[in-house]
């Protein structure tokens, strides 16, 4: 594609050289520039991408997008820090053509090079979000599993979808490894433009709040965005929780009025979402009125009866929480089109998403609960909901909090454990650069002496598990929180392969054949 129309709205202040050349692909990582590439410098947190733009004219990229004139200065001919405050910006930048030549790449000054990247990542794949029906949501908890729904619910009305989620990534039936909640531009733009090559009509994505901090869905176009719920996560990055919130505002701001905002308006915020939107807002709730509401009618640990808009429906999964989610569901497929009839009947077949409350029956009637539950909100929710529909067994839960993230959750997690579980197990989750031990005296300073007292803290995590299945009463409900589908542990810089379920499934075998062998879970004979 031609280097002029890539570069097209990304708030060009300077250009240095011909913008009629040819360009073979668009990254931000010097690593991957090809000859011919648009290498993009971008302000990381780690790394600062002006700092690579030597390496990308070495490797042979055709021009160079970059934000910072300071630190560009020592690789961009005749240009002077001071060109930063220009005052030029979009189709007016000025073009300066006669000092770059031959094999010397163009320069491109912008306002924000994040936002560039964006756009150019957009119109390098020819902006196949305005091809296909991209719906997305933000908010702390219940994205992955709203997403995976949906894009199961419509492949399974007959529509080509695709995913992007924390768990993988779809083009119709393929999948692809996630990074990222939100992944970066030029990989969400790839993937997009697979979709639409393949067939796909609708695409169902995940919207992190830092991701729309970071402009990475800058120059896509949402038919749909949802509003799930907004409670205590990733303040580590964002510092504050106002500023958490406008993250997320950001994404309903942006909508064009051809779109529609679904919003829970259970949540204190859910109005404050859509309060400037320009596009059409329909309500959800299970408590109020609304365009769309929900009510529990029965529940145990095979699924809920649910009445949604005044008809009854069946699903398999299981909680509140979960009844918010089939709920925007439900309320985003009517909006897109489908019959509520129709909608209705595609909700009672679905299954939960992998990691999400996925119960594993074991010997003695246990029953672990496998959930990625790793903020308060969820972690209070998961602990409710099984709470709720097994009140008089044994709930034990076991738990831990990543490593260099939001500290504060932690005393705030350990309070909820100590509220709702009988028993509690507090050991390692990602440790990453953190010492476990550390990181779970956080959490044991927010319980009481007699919370601690009924805690058992072992930072190893699989003989965590070990420990909470062998030594449950009977008939128990063990919740092993935090992971979910992750199938990995990162402690240091180490990413080890560390999958619940099969740790949890080799554990019941081993007390199946103890107790074939008349042993006792304590290893005593019966």
């Amino acid at each position: 594609m031609i280097l002029g129309s890539i570069i097209s709205g990304c708030g060009m202040e300077a250009v240095q050289g011909r913008t009629d050349i040819e360009i073979s692909s668009v990254t931000a990582d010097s690593r991957k520039v090809t000859p011919g590439s648009l290498f993009i410098a971008v302000k990381g947190f780690a790394a600062d991408g002006h700092r690579y733009i030597g390496k990308a004219v070495e490797a042979g990229a055709a021009a160079v997008i970059y934000e910072d004139a300071t630190m560009a200065a020592q690789y961009v001919p005749d240009i002077r820090p001071a060109d930063a405050g220009s005052g030029k910006s979009g189709q007016d930048a000025s073009i300066r053509t006669g000092t770059a030549s031959g094999d010397s790449p163009v320069f491109i000054q912008v306002k924000s090079s994040r936002y560039a990247l964006a756009i150019a990542a957009a119109n390098f794949y020819d902006n196949p979000s305005r091809k296909l029906t991209l719906v997305g949501i933000t908010g702390t908890n219940g994205k992955t599993t709203t997403v995976t729904l949906l894009y199961r619910m419509f492949t399974s009305l007959g529509y080509s979808c695709g995913l992007l989620s924390t768990i993988a990534n779809y083009v119709g039936d393929r999948r692809y490894e996630a990074a990222n909640t939100t992944s970066d531009p030029v990989t969400i733009n790839s993937l997009l433009a697979q979709m639409v090559g393949s067939g796909c009509g609708y695409c169902f994505m995940e919207v992190s709040s830092i991701g729309l901090d970071q402009d990475r869905v800058a120059g896509l176009e949402f038919k749909a965005a949802i509003f799930s719920n907004l409670t205590h996560d990733h303040l580590d990055y964002h510092r504050t929780f106002a500023e958490y919130l406008r993250c997320k505002k950001l994404f309903f701001d942006n909508l064009p009025k051809t779109a529609f905002a679904i919003t829970n308006i259970d949540d204190r915020n859910g109005m404050v979402m859509v309060q400037n939107t320009k596009a059409q807002v329909i309500t959800y709730s299970c408590r109020s009125i609304a365009d769309h509401t929900c009510r529990v009618m029965e529940e145990s640990f095979d699924g809920m009866q649910l009445k949604i808009d005044g008809h009854e429906t069946w699903t398999g999964l299981i909680g509140m929480h979960n009844a918010y989610n089939i709920l925007a569901i439900y309320s985003t497929a009517v909006a897109l089109g489908t019959e509520p009839q129709e909608a209705l009947i595609a909700l009672s077949r679905l299954q939960p998403a992998p990691g999400r409350l996925e119960n594993l029956r074991g010997p003695h009637g246990l029953s672990v609960i496998i959930d990625y539950a790793h903020t308060p909100d969820a972690l209070e929710n998961v602990l409710k909901t099984l709470r709720d529909v097994a009140p008089s067994r044994t709930l034990i839960c076991l738990f831990g909090c990543g490593g260099d993230r939001d500290r504060s959750k932690r005393p705030e997690m350990g309070q909820i454990a100590e509220k709702m579980a009988d028993r509690i197990i507090v050991t390692s989750d990602n440790s990453r650069t953190e010492r476990t031990s550390d990181i779970m005296d956080d959490i044991r300073s927010g319980m009481t002496p007699a919370g601690r007292a009924r805690s058992l803290f072992i930072e190893d995590r699989e003989q965590a598990i070990r420990t909470a299945i062998m030594t449950a009463p009977e008939g128990s409900t063990i919740l092993l929180a935090g992971k979910g589908h992750e199938t990995y542990q990162i402690i240091g810089t180490e990413k080890r392969r560390f999958d619940e379920k099969e740790i949890v499934t080799g554990i019941f075998g081993e007390m199946e054949r103890m107790q074939n062998a008349g042993i006792s879970g304590n290893g005593r004979k019966n």
